[in-house]
């Protein structure tokens, strides 16, 4: 919290919405000109139906927004204002998409919420319950998926000469997916929950390193107040864990049937709660995915997961399966990085340009 804003301003620079968007329309052009033609065109018809869905698409992106929101004032209790809540996911939400998912919008957010008045180990605490609650619900919601659906179901496909391979590989990258996200439930939970000294202790020792040593200080404070912050956390009641694990679960699942609602604004289809499976499994794959926000990854991994749950020609299918992913994202990954773009330059001028002056 001690770096120059400089550097923020470079990590946040809304120039760096250029990388995931080239990314993203590098690979949607390659595979629009390899698959898309005017018979797959003809397939996506476009009736008050496909309003009535797509509206519904909206309304979901903007209810995992709130949910976000609501569990941010929840974890705070209701130290943050709304307006401020909505600001600190916002810029939670731009950072994890302008940085490759395995780095995700996490280490920023404790900035975030210590600008906007939050003390740091606190800030701290707050973060790594925020990313415990996210993980948590993978963690129970892949094996539940798996028991009730099926592995077969949810990882092989019949269609574009996939099957066995694509079952193999999907398979492997999904383990890996999870394993992470496993790991990081248990060093979390371990960390805040039962010995939030390890923690303290991780972070004076990376604070230690030459080009971090100045603010070993800070990171002995902050740590201290991360053990006062673990303390206060296990005195909460059921009702707090209650609220902030209902919020999880609101936010993340409507996230997920977005694709739903996109796909039914164009076709009848029987299985939805498939789809909703494979979009989980879709995200803990992008775990491991090298590009800012999973942008290219996403749009590949989406249109051929989904392929064969679609009820058009086979011929048509992979065009237009392709094209569900790109509405998918335009309506629940763009509309972030713009919001981010017009919301940081405002919030850095506010909180280091003019805080920087007045102390000086």
């Amino acid at each position: 919290t001690e770096d120059p804003h400089k550097n923020i301003t470079r990590q946040l620079h809304p120039r760096r919405i250029i990388i995931p968007v080239a990314i993203g329309l590098i690979i949607v052009i390659w595979l629009i000109s390899r698959d898309v033609n005017v018979d797959v065109l003809k397939e996506i018809v476009f009736t008050w139906r496909s309003v009535f869905w797509l509206l519904v698409a909206l309304m979901l992106v903007v209810l995992r927004t709130f949910f976000y929101i609501v569990r941010i004032r929840v974890l705070t209790n209701n130290d943050l204002t709304w307006r401020q809540s909505f600001r600190v996911i916002m810029l939670w939400e731009f950072s994890s998409a302008i940085t490759p998912s395995t780095v995700g919008g996490t280490a920023l957010a404790v900035i975030f919420l210590h600008k906007e008045g939050i003390n740091t180990g606190r800030s701290t605490a707050v973060t790594l319950v925020t990313s415990f609650l996210d993980e948590l619900y993978f963690v129970i919601m892949l094996p539940l998926l798996i028991l009730l659906i099926g592995g077969k179901s949810i990882f092989i496909t019949s269609l574009h000469g996939t099957g066995v391979w694509l079952l193999n590989n999907l398979v492997v990258v999904a383990i890996i997916g999870y394993v992470i996200i496993l790991t990081w439930v248990l060093l979390v939970g371990y960390g805040l929950f039962i010995n939030p000294m390890s923690i303290k202790k991780i972070m004076v020792a990376i604070f230690r390193l030459p080009v971090l040593k100045k603010w070993k200080s800070s990171a002995e404070k902050a740590g201290t107040d991360l053990i006062e912050s673990s303390i206060d956390l296990k005195k909460e009641s059921l009702s707090f864990w209650f609220k902030a694990l209902l919020s999880t679960f609101l936010t993340w699942t409507a996230r997920y049937w977005v694709v739903n609602a996109i796909v039914l604004a164009f076709f009848t289809i029987n299985n939805t709660f498939l789809i909703f499976a494979r979009e989980l499994v879709l995200w803990i794959m992008m775990m491991v995915s090298p590009t800012p926000g999973g942008s290219g990854f996403a749009e590949i991994i989406l249109g051929r997961y989904i392929s064969d749950l679609i009820p058009v020609d086979p011929l048509n299918v992979g065009g237009v399966a392709l094209a569900m992913a790109l509405i998918w994202r335009f309506v629940s990954y763009y509309p972030f990085l713009i919001a981010g773009a017009i919301i940081v330059p405002g919030w850095i001028q506010r909180k280091f340009v003019k805080s920087s002056a007045v102390k000086s």
